[in-house]
């Protein structure tokens, strides 16, 4: 029997599993996913969770069941390529003959000194629930430094202004305008949001340093009880140990297939792969479909498509706390109560009528 290996089950491994079962697998394939997670986790819904304003289970979507499904729960060590091997700490290791690598991304710290021991981040459920217990745990009035104006730094910035509005958050961007990557009326709305509601942004930061409850910024020191990390992202350490091809930003490069050149049979999917759009949960699942389509011509003998179209990206949205928010949607930008009921729309339909 053919053995396919999943490694990690976020939107991009969901989606491949949704595809192939319960009918689509062949008899002579099995699947094994390894996860540090018994469930899915809404990674685009962190930020919430951090802030307090949803619970732990508001983030969870179970795993597909199927015969030919096992699921294995470790931390992942290594990728031998040669023996085609997954390690996992203090456990046998898995051999695989298909390799879908989708273990997403970390936090990227810039080389600023202080960063990664000092402050707070919301890249994976568990380090999103630490963030909620330090932010929730602060006392009236406490300063929250939040570093990075991108979708994740606004989105966590506003949703902490409606769970604590007794908090000061101060907002650190490098950029004239926050959510540089989107239309300047967006980010003139969002900067007028955040100035109603008290959120200071502080523009042309350059954060030099970290300490404890000192965040500098050019080497002049800003106070603050807590800080969180949303300045950039980077793949999975597991990937960026890989002796293969990567682009700048350390994603592997790959085939029109998806699969690493020169060897067929080992497939990235999302953060970890190079691909013409930022990193998303949609880019992900548009990439994992195709993927699907590769596996089955493969396992079947018959050779994959040359080529294919481009994924199409629906759009972008963010929120700004429980009634407002922001994006763009078919290249239009949408604001204000709109955007925060489509984002809402959107959520319910993966959590209810997931993959169909």
């Amino acid at each position: 029997m053919k053995k396919l290996v999943i490694l990690g089950g976020g939107y991009g491994g969901m989606r491949i599993l949704q595809r192939l079962l319960p009918n689509q697998l062949p008899e002579d394939v099995s699947i094994t996913l390894i996860d540090r997670n018994p469930y899915h986790s809404l990674k685009t819904e962190y930020y919430a969770l951090a802030a307090g304003t949803i619970s732990d289970q508001h983030v969870r979507v179970t795993f597909p069941e199927h015969p030919r499904l096992q699921i294995a729960y470790g931390e992942i060590t290594k990728i031998s390529l040669e023996d085609q091997m997954v390690y996992l700490k203090d456990k046998e290791p898995i051999q695989y003959d298909d390799l879908v690598i989708g273990l997403g991304c970390e936090d990227k710290y810039h080389n600023v000194p202080g960063a990664d021991v000092y402050t707070y981040s919301i890249q994976s459920i568990e380090n999103s629930r630490s963030t909620y217990q330090a932010l929730n745990n602060l006392p009236p009035n406490s300063v929250v430094g939040i570093v990075g104006a991108g979708l994740s730094g606004v989105e966590l910035a506003s949703e902490l202004s409606e769970s604590r509005p007794d908090l000061k958050v101060k907002l650190f961007d490098r950029g004239k305008h926050i959510l540089s990557a989107f239309p300047d009326r967006l980010s003139n709305y969002v900067e007028n949001w955040f100035i109603t509601h008290g959120i200071e942004i502080i523009n042309n930061a350059n954060i030099t340093q970290v300490e404890e409850n000192i965040l500098y910024n050019k080497d002049e020191p800003v106070p603050c009880d807590v800080i969180v990390w949303t300045a950039g992202v980077q793949p999975s350490k597991i990937v960026r140990d890989l002796d293969v091809e990567k682009d700048r930003q350390g994603r592997v490069i790959l085939t029109p297939q998806h699969n690493i050149p020169n060897n067929e049979h080992v497939y990235v999917v999302g953060d970890c792969a190079s691909l013409p759009h930022a990193p998303s949960a949609q880019l992900a699942e548009g990439q994992a479909e195709q993927i699907v389509q590769v596996l089955l011509k493969r396992w079947k003998g018959e050779e994959p498509p040359e080529s294919f179209p481009a994924i199409k990206l629906k759009g972008v949205l963010g929120s700004l706390g429980k009634k407002h928010g922001f994006g763009v949607v078919a290249d239009r930008p949408v604001t204000g109560r709109v955007a925060r009921l489509l984002k809402s729309g959107i959520l319910w339909m993966y959590k209810y009528h997931n993959g169909n």
